[in-house]
């Protein structure tokens, strides 16, 4: 029997997720034992080779490119798993969603205390680069997302069992604790 396919990817986030990921220590040679790697910045596979059972998302939409990437994993994954306060609301990023993209432009490239050397008044429009997006969107406002897992960065322990939970078809477990803290 072939062993499940796991992606991952970060879109608009820190990349803590992935950290998490990597905290479950030593158990990722147990997952790997479970699932077979495919598009992830673990592997470096860098396309899809084939359709994966699990794909695993951080971060938010905040460019054309981001919502290029989460379609494609939709398209590409079973199940979707929006990993992480960024993927599941916006997170930091989102920051930014109650000012106008000019004004954001500009702080960044213009007038902002940092900005030394840009004598030209000039934002960078290259066509290469993606389009932001009016605001930074939560995964699930873009494409159907089948489970949400919270923190910034979710537990390795709560990524480990959700993980096992999927692989396995037990049931996945959210203990009170992971959805609110007192």
């Amino acid at each position: 029997m072939s062993k499940p396919i796991l992606a991952t990817t970060s879109l608009a986030g820190c990349f803590g997720c992935h950290m998490s990921i990597l905290d479950i220590d030593e158990r990722i040679l147990e997952l790997i034992e479970l699932v077979e790697f495919n598009k992830s910045p673990i592997d470096d596979i860098k396309k899809f080779t084939k359709k994966c059972d699990i794909g695993l998302i951080e971060g938010g939409c905040c460019n054309s490119e981001n919502v290029h990437v989460l379609k494609d994993f939709r398209e590409n994954c079973k199940i979707l798993v929006s990993l992480g306060e960024c993927a599941i609301m916006g997170g930091l990023p989102a920051m930014r969603n109650g000012i106008p993209i000019k004004e954001c432009l500009e702080e960044a490239y213009l007038n902002g205390p940092t900005v030394v050397g840009n004598t030209t008044g000039i934002i960078p429009n290259d066509p290469e680069l993606p389009m932001l997006l009016d605001k930074v969107y939560p995964c699930h406002e873009v494409v159907k997302i089948d489970y949400h897992l919270p923190g910034c960065p979710p537990r390795a322990d709560l990524i480990w069992e959700a993980l096992v939970a999927l692989v396995t078809g037990d049931e996945m477990k959210m203990p009170y604790e992971v959805i609110k803290f007192d």
